[in-house]
């Protein structure tokens, strides 16, 4: 166990590495942020004494161990634009992502999963079908298209939500609901896939021809085997939640996580996009390792296995 708990680790940690080094070279290669900062009509040497400022005056490599050394100090770095530290810009924009990112979640878990699983239990009938149209409507519908056409009829047509900002709880239901359509859709046709998966297995037939009831059976053997693929899905979705929020706040006018990633993105202040990123890809890796945790507690046939 402790080995396999061990390569979670060092994978979860190269991972991260990956994504900041990566992060790093293509916001390097993307501009150059005293041009965009400072206008077009700045003398050269003013950029040339902001750029030496901020360091990006230095060979490349040596700007990406900096970079390195002071995150490994703690120190995120500094915003170009409003000259605080970038991972203070950062933590005051959490809690505005986590009201729109948590309830989406619920939304996601308690829709998606029981439709999938009652669709599933009621194979090929008019409820099997109404779930999996409605789940790939779900699923394949941009968020920024589906966040349009609620705003247009909740907001403009109903006039019963507000379109945007922030302020009362009445302003989050729109973009949470927009995050979690799509992850609806997902979960219930991966839900229902993995439920007719299981109540095809020998044991199921067993259960049932040894006359244990139906219900039963379903609660006992069928829900408890069809949670494990199931848990990779959810799993995936909570790493991503901040992710999938970038698009929702920018049309929703949200200031949370994602509406600061585009603005520091075109703006390009280049430490607090990176403590963004870094942020995404932490939370990405410990949900999935998370995940491999409760695989490897849920079969322990896992833990004997190496990390690919």
């Amino acid at each position: 166990m402790i080995r396999f708990v061990a390569l979670r680790l060092l994978r979860a940690l190269v991972t991260v590495l990956a994504v900041m080094t990566f992060a790093f070279v293509v916001l390097r290669m993307s501009g150059d942020p005293a041009e965009v900062l400072m206008g077009p009509d700045v003398p050269q040497d003013a950029i040339d004494a902001f750029r030496t400022q901020w360091g990006l005056d230095a060979p490349l490599w040596q700007q990406y161990f900096s970079y390195l050394g002071a995150i490994l100090s703690g120190d995120f770095g500094m915003s170009m634009r409003d000259r605080s530290p970038a991972i203070q810009l950062v933590i005051e924009r959490i809690p505005a992502t986590l009201q729109l990112t948590i309830p989406a979640l619920l939304l996601k878990l308690g829709i998606g999963i029981p439709a999938g699983i009652y669709a599933a239990l009621h194979r090929d009938s008019a409820v099997d079908r109404g779930v999996i149209f409605l789940a790939i409507l779900g699923f394949t519908i941009p968020s920024f298209v589906m966040g349009l056409v609620l705003v247009l009829i909740f907001a403009v047509t109903l006039g019963v939500l507000p379109s945007g900002g922030i302020g009362s709880w009445q302003h989050a239901i729109l973009p949470a609901i927009t995050i979690s359509i799509g992850g609806i859709g997902i979960l219930a046709r991966f839900s229902r896939s993995a439920m007719i998966e299981v109540l095809g297995q020998p044991y199921i037939r067993t259960a049932s021809a040894k006359g244990v009831k139906w219900r039963d059976v379903v609660r006992g053997h069928a829900l408890p085997n069809a949670a494990v693929p199931i848990v990779t899905i959810v799993g995936f979705m909570v790493g991503s939640l901040i992710a999938g929020a970038v698009v929702v706040e920018t049309i929703f006018s949200w200031p949370g996580i994602g509406r600061l990633l585009i603005v520091s993105v075109s703006n390009r202040d280049l430490a607090v996009v990176q403590c963004i990123l870094l942020l995404i890809a932490a939370v990405m890796v410990v949900s999935n390792l998370i995940v491999d945790l409760l695989y490897g507690w849920l079969d322990p046939r896992l833990r004997a296995q190496p990390a690919h």
